[in-house]
């Protein structure tokens, strides 16, 4: 009994010794026990917790004999049996049975029974006591915490005060694709190197201060599947025992892939959608061939594409067959890029020809009419989408790490392809972008087939209005004339003016200036008419009146047409000049040494009014003096006030005067038609020589 005597004696004091770490809650949750027993059954140890847990106090309960004191009767004997049994065997026993409480309730209890021997040889019996209902609770809260740690879908990971794993659940473990052996015991920073931000820091915030950090969404590439992204939403706890203790780090990782790629699907399609609208609205504005590629190749970049090319077959601008088998020749239209590349030097040139072999990828897609798709281009890709080995290095020194070719199919035939790269976007083309390609390129082709077919068009109509315009007049008496015909800017159509200069009996030369209105094909033919037959009622020496008056009977007959028409006949033994309008703006007289002006002259109605009578007027026109005959495309324009526009015609006049007459007809439309004009334009200068 001495070491039991020097335990009770240093029972109570103060001890001193090497710091010890903060206790566990968890024995205050089972509000554990302690009791000693001699070994004749008596009490000799009497905790705090047994008071509470049996109702006597250590005072009532030391000396005691612990079976009767706390044993129903009718168990007493069973007490005492595997009293007897742990002190002779020295095995320990646990169970749970009824004891008997200072009250004279019943509550079942918790037992573990050990013998004890000190160093005099003494034997006693230490039991530890807890009520069995808090056993229970707590048994069953730990199960239940480990069923669901186990069994959840969400990924929990447990980590101590150095953030080192200590526990991973199945759902991390296969969310991550890393198993619970390559974590456990080591850092946090090892096992999530793969993430973007630094997670170790962000933890160590949250075990220092307190405050979780709650649904953070995370877009990473984990080791289990690096070539997908996938979304997670985590957060981060630390772990406090009962005590304020801090016992570690808590994450959980819930994965949102789904929900992630379903919400990424949907913005792609909005933004698919947004560059469909934006193409049919910017795409074809014009019917300029050119305009209409650029705005194709612009429209893709940089949504789509980082480098866009857009090249149409040579026969597709002619409308003839392209060939079967064998090279390609493209025109180049356009070419566009999102930043400065290398890239862009591998293009052609817009407005340039150039021959790509059978075995180039951009021959192929417009000989199957397919799309041609490398998601991942290798350097022989490079080869077979380039024209030749320098354009190759271009494109790889760009970092061209994918491409797509679609055909521009417009009405069943191929009319040539839309080339795209990728560089610096590191998403490689799929068959989506393949699709939405292929609609950008199938609307675009249909404005592009307008634009070939207007510009074959305006080309045969401007052949045809050239073809109808008379030869530069030969000498003609008493006279010097120049003039110049100007069609209107590449997006509007031709129009129908023209000019002319006949030479009559007498040595009389008529002058006729009109512009048919409308445009195309048809108002070219009309103005063929209808300058043939100004010219034949010229040679019969028909007044200017007359003449107007007839071609106005002509113009009756040709449906829709209104025409205006200024007609002169100069004398050069009279020195005058007679002019007849019909409609058409006044012409301008030059003198020598005077201002520019315009002519007070009766207008007259339009050919094509029918029924309205011309009159005529003379004008004294002597050697030196300059008349202008011009169509309206020169002065008129949608911004400025016509009689703005015919003032600077007129000071454009002065400040020319006394020049040749060449000269003078360059200068005019240099200065009055420096944008390329709205119209097209007839300029008609003649002056009066001895």
């Amino acid at each position: 009994m001495g070491t039991m005597d020097s335990f009770r004696a240093g029972h109570g004091r103060s001890v001193t010794g090497p710091a010890a770490a903060p206790p566990s809650g968890l024995l205050d949750l089972l509000s554990v026990a302690a009791v000693v027993l001699n070994a004749q059954g008596q009490v000799v140890f009497w905790s705090p917790k047994a008071e509470e847990l049996f109702g006597y106090t250590a005072v009532e309960a030391l000396g005691q004999h612990a079976a009767r004191l706390t044993v129903h009767e009718e168990h007493r004997d069973a007490v005492i049996k595997v009293f007897a049994e742990v002190m002779e065997s020295g095995n320990d026993w646990a169970g749970a049975f009824p004891i008997r409480h200072k009250d004279g309730s019943t509550r079942l209890v918790e037992f573990r029974n050990m013998r004890l021997l000190d160093d005099l040889g003494d034997v006693y019996a230490l039991g530890l006591i807890a009520d069995q209902a808090a056993v229970e609770r707590v048994e069953r809260d730990a199960a239940l915490a480990m069923c669901l740690v186990s069994q959840s879908p969400v990924g929990l990971a447990i980590l101590d005060p150095d953030l080192r794993y200590l526990a991973v659940n199945p759902a991390l473990e296969r969310i991550t694709g890393q198993s619970a052996a390559e974590r456990l015991g080591r850092p946090v920073g090892e096992i999530l190197d793969y993430l973007d931000t630094d997670p170790e820091a962000r933890l160590r915030r949250v075990l220092e201060t307190g405050e979780p950090v709650v649904d953070r969404d995370i877009v990473c590439r984990p080791p289990g599947d690096p070539d997908h992204e996938h979304a997670w939403s985590v957060s981060y706890y630390r772990l406090e025992d009962s005590g304020g203790r801090v016992l570690g780090l808590a994450y959980s990782v819930i994965d949102v892939t789904e929900r992630h790629r379903a919400a990424a699907e949907a913005a792609l399609a909005r933004r698919r959608l947004a560059l469909i609208a934006r193409a049919s609205a910017c795409v074809g504005t014009t019917l300029d061939l050119e305009t209409t590629a650029r705005e194709l190749a612009d429209v893709v970049v940089p949504d789509l594409a980082d480098v866009a090319a857009v090249d149409v077959l040579d026969s597709a601008l002619d409308r003839r067959s392209a060939p079967g088998e064998g090279p390609a020749l493209f025109r180049a239209l356009a070419v566009s890029a999102a930043h400065p590349t290398e890239a862009v030097h591998a293009a052609d040139p817009p407005g340039e020809l150039a021959v790509y072999d059978s075995d180039r990828l951009i021959t192929r897609c417009v000989r199957t009419r397919r799309p041609v798709l490398v998601p991942r281009t290798t350097r022989r890709d490079l080869e077979r989408i380039a024209r030749h080995g320098e354009a190759a290095a271009a494109l790889e020194a760009g970092g061209v790490h994918s491409y797509l070719a679609v055909p521009l199919l417009a009405r069943g035939e191929v009319l040539g392809a839309l080339d795209l790269a990728r560089t610096r976007n590191p998403v490689p083309f799929d068959d989506d972008d393949a699709l939405l390609a292929g609609e950008l390129a199938a609307r675009a082709a249909v404005c592009i087939d307008n634009a070939r077919g207007y510009q074959a068009q305006r080309h045969a109509a401007l052949t045809l209005q050239r073809s109808m315009l008379p030869e530069r007049p030969s000498r003609l008496p008493g006279l010097d004339v120049a003039c110049r015909y100007q069609p209107a800017g590449a997006a509007s159509e031709i129009g129908g003016d023209w000019y002319d200069a006949v030479p009559l009996q007498g040595d009389r030369t008529a002058l006729v200036v009109g512009d048919v209105m409308g445009s195309g094909i048809n108002a070219a033919a009309t103005m063929g008419q209808l300058r043939s037959a100004a010219r034949a009622f010229a040679e019969l020496s028909l007044a200017p009146a007359e003449a107007l008056h007839h071609l106005d009977r002509l113009t009756e007959g040709i449906e829709q047409t209104i025409t205006t028409c200024i007609y002169c006949v100069y004398d050069p033994h009279r020195a005058e000049c007679e002019i007849c309008l019909a409609g058409h703006l006044p012409p301008a007289l030059l003198r020598a040494g005077r201002a520019a002006q315009l002519l007070d002259l009766p207008t007259g109605a339009p050919l094509g009014v029918g029924g309205v009578p011309f009159e005529a007027a003379t004008i004294a026109f002597r050697p030196g003096d300059a008349l202008v005959l011009y169509t309206d495309g020169l002065v008129e324009t949608r911004s400025e006030p016509i009689d703005a526009r015919l003032d600077a015609l007129l000071d454009a006049l002065t400040a020319t005067c006394g020049h040749d007459l060449e000269v003078t007809c360059d200068r005019i439309l240099e200065l009055l038609r420096s944008s390329g004009g709205e119209d097209d334009v007839a300029l008609l200068i003649a002056r009066a020589r001895p």
